[in-house]
């Protein structure tokens, strides 16, 4: 399906994959905090979001997975950073609380109601604060029903850059489309 407003194309409701095809996909990724090669992917959102934020900040690592390298990696750089993610991590009340940065990496195209998701993450973001994501998107994909991305059965949401401006207009935030995969949200 795909939504006319906003160019998200979802798939429909009675085809989401249940909670434990999804937590057997998450279990089967290579997420080693320790590997090198790992950190330098997530590097491709944590390099530039760092570069906006003060040291020290307070952030969440929203959809983490079963290694969360990345928060290692941001509370290496003297980050305080808490993590959530709905298998490996579930503590709601984390969910409550605010920050001064969200990162989601490879996460957003899991949401099964990316409307409710996003309103979430708003909620939990401060005013001034920063929400990096990275997913794949769907402008440069000239055939859709053979992209590698799809092709997972917990990928669920696929956006374009204009999913994405849409969500920042929605959500009164600034955008910052850094790559064809990495963007950043201001919320002011």
């Amino acid at each position: 399906m795909s939504c006319a407003n906003c160019g998200l194309i979802f798939v429909q409701q009675k085809f989401l994959p249940d909670k434990d095809t999804e937590k057997d996909r998450y279990l089967s990724h290579n997420n080693d905090i320790d590997d090198l090669d790992y950190q330098a992917f997530l590097s491709r959102l944590w390099n530039p979001m760092k570069n906006r934020l003060n040291k020290g900040s307070s952030g969440l690592d929203f959809g983490a997975g079963p290694g969360p390298a990345l928060m290692h990696m941001m509370r290496k750089e003297g980050f305080k950073v808490e993590i959530y993610d709905p298998f490996f991590a579930p503590n709601t009340r984390i969910l409550v609380k605010s920050f001064e940065f969200i990162v989601c990496t490879e996460t957003v195209e899991h949401f099964h109601n990316p409307s409710e998701e996003f309103y979430q993450l708003n909620r939990m973001l401060d005013n001034n604060g920063f929400l990096g994501i990275m997913t794949s998107l769907i402008d440069s994909v000239s055939n859709f029903g053979d992209w590698y991305y799809r092709r997972d059965p917990t990928h669920v949401s696929f956006y374009s850059s204009k999913t994405m401006e849409w969500i920042a207009k929605k959500m009164n935030w600034k955008i910052d489309l850094i790559k064809d995969n990495v963007i950043i949200f201001y919320k002011a």
